[in-house]
């Protein structure tokens, strides 16, 4: 099984100890994000888990538990998101300076193979036009030269509810024209400094720059880090645009409180302070507790591996 922490909102940064006691202990619950009342017991035991995705913007509190979590025998790697954008846009991130610099403490912990950078979503404005984040690009990845080896970039899509954001800040998705501009500036600072570019979830060919679509949950790259072929598809419940292979997510909806405005995993702020205020590290569950009316099933995961010889794991 592959586990995924979290598209739905940031563990590193806000659930570390919870994560590592779940992991201590060898399972978790997770509430379907449909059905609040169901809910699946996941098996996290090393033997269940071949890899984790970690997905965050501010893996600070992680840091000091990745020895134990080494020592506990997982494997892992980083989807480390970090943009240009001030306190308009991602409230409550800390100075990029120092997210840079934790950064760089992350790649140097676990290898700049294992931290990829994303930069999105791409937006454009009065305040960010095409220019600014050739800029902003090329100033972080003079910061991170040497400590990625891939960066992940994407466009803004407008969900319904981010509409009211987006208007009240002036952004807007680019079209055609500013994602080729966009594109051909990036390929231009990363080729020198070897940073393999892809796009997330993105229909627009950009392989004319040397940018190919992405695998956030890469089967390529878990196969290089735990030493074995993979026997999985494509995840079914991603979009169809999305590569990535199959994976069982552990977080939850409303329990990110970076405030960024183009969040989608949010659907507003008193269900956000509300889950955060009723989360116990010591639970199942990333918040609250079980009720009368939920319903606990196991989920049953087949073993991702392949059946072929193990290989030596590259890193």
């Amino acid at each position: 099984m592959i586990l995924s922490a979290s598209r739905r909102t940031d563990i590193p940064a806000f659930y570390a100890d919870w994560f590592l006691n779940r992991l201590r202990e060898g399972s978790v619950l997770v509430r379907n994000p449909m059905n609040y009342h169901q809910v699946s017991e996941v098996k996290l035991t090393p033997e269940n888990v071949d890899c984790i995705v970690f997905w965050t913007k501010n893996p600070s509190q992680l840091l000091e538990k990745l020895p134990e979590i080494d020592d506990l025998g997982y494997r892992y790697y980083f989807q480390f998101t970090l943009n240009p954008y001030g306190k308009s846009i991602e409230k409550n991130l800390p100075d990029k300076n120092a997210l840079a610099e934790t950064f760089k403490r992350l790649s140097d912990q676990c290898g700049p193979e294992k931290v990829i950078w994303r930069y999105d979503p791409i937006f454009i404005g009065d305040d960010y036009p095409v220019q600014y984040h050739a800029e902003q690009f090329d100033h972080l990845a003079r910061q991170l030269n040497g400590y990625t080896e891939k960066c992940i970039f994407s466009f803004l899509d407008p969900y319904a509810k981010i509409q009211k954001a987006i208007r009240q800040l002036g952004i807007e998705p680019p079209d055609a024209d500013a994602m080729n501009g966009i594109a051909q500036s990036f390929a231009e600072i990363a080729q020198p400094m070897d940073i393999e570019l892809e796009t997330c979830a993105e229909e627009i060919d950009l392989e004319n720059y040397g940018i190919s679509h992405a695998r956030c949950i890469d089967g390529g790259l878990i196969e290089r880090i735990i030493g074995c072929p993979l026997n999985v598809g494509k995840d079914p419940s991603q979009r169809s645009i999305c590569g990535c292979v199959s994976s069982i997510d552990i977080g939850s909806f409303n329990t990110c409180t970076h405030g960024c405005k183009y969040c989608y995993a949010n659907y507003g702020k008193q269900a956000v302070f509300k889950n955060q205020a009723s989360h116990n590290p010591n639970s199942p569950l990333i918040f609250g507790e079980l009720g009368e009316q939920d319903v606990v099933k196991p989920r049953k995961e087949k073993d991702v591996k392949s059946l072929k010889q193990p290989q030596q794991s590259l890193f």
